[in-house]
């Protein structure tokens, strides 16, 4: 009997458990795969870049500690201001009372000669001088104010004589009476008095005369003259400071 030959085609029950099952195992390999690259990624982007929400935090943290500073550094503003507010007025106090304690000195000054509570016979004396700038020109107001010992009882007359020494240019230079008074009171100021008088004129200088110093004649009738010499800063804040040599009349 010849042999068969080997059919071409065998019939054989087909596995569709082990075919799902090797796609089953692929699929979850290359899952696996994507989650390892994930993983992998997320921890090198969170090494270069930190969590958004910590950033968040941080930056809040950092806006808090700059609005802190802003408001001390107002606080000090504010302080600095108050300050420099009570400090100018407190050394406007102290200069308005400094003021008023130099005007109580030479009101005691002059009323204890005036009284001559020195009980001794004092003769014609400068008290006080004064100059006041007169505005939007170069002529000055000149008090002057001459007392005697309440003791004399005795009138006393004459004339006050004012010259300005100071600088014209790059020399000395000395402007007496007549070319600074009035034409009317061509030989001085007047006075006549038995305790005390105030003596006003206005004297005008040059533009291109700087005064340093005042000179002050006082010439009472059949008396030796009286002469001061009177700084320019002075008399314009009302202190008289003589030089040396300067003396008073004595009985």
């Amino acid at each position: 009997m010849a042999s068969r030959p080997p059919p071409r085609f065998v019939v054989r029950r087909h596995d569709d458990t082990g075919h799902r099952r090797r796609w089953l195992w692929l699929g979850l390999a290359w899952l696996g795969s994507l989650l390892a690259i994930g993983l992998v990624v997320g921890a090198l982007a969170r090494r270069a870049n930190p969590p958004a929400a910590v950033d968040n935090r941080q930056q809040r943290a950092l806006l808090g500690q700059i609005d802190d500073l802003k408001q001390q550094l107002a606080n000090l503003q504010r302080a600095a201001q108050v300050n420099e507010v009570a400090t100018r007025s407190l050394r406007g106090t102290l200069a308005q009372r400094e003021e008023e304690l130099n005007g109580l000195r030479a009101d005691l000054g002059f009323y204890a000669r005036l009284v001559g509570g020195d009980a001794q016979r004092q003769g014609l004396k400068l008290q006080e001088v004064k100059l006041q700038p007169i505005a939007g020109s170069r002529g000055w107001n000149l008090g002057l104010s001459l007392t005697q010992n309440a003791k004399r009882g005795e009138e006393v007359s004459g004339h006050v004589l004012v010259s300005v020494e100071g600088l014209r240019g790059d020399k000395v230079a000395r402007l007496d009476w007549p070319a600074l008074g009035d034409t009317a009171q061509k030989d001085g100021l007047p006075f006549r008095f038995t305790y005390f008088q105030q003596l006003h004129g206005t004297i005008v200088l040059p533009a291109d005369f700087r005064p340093t110093r005042l000179r002050i004649s006082i010439r009472p009738d059949g008396g030796a003259a009286l002469d001061h010499a009177v700084a320019w800063g002075a008399a314009l804040s009302g202190n008289i400071t003589t030089t040396v040599g300067d003396h008073d009349a004595q009985p």
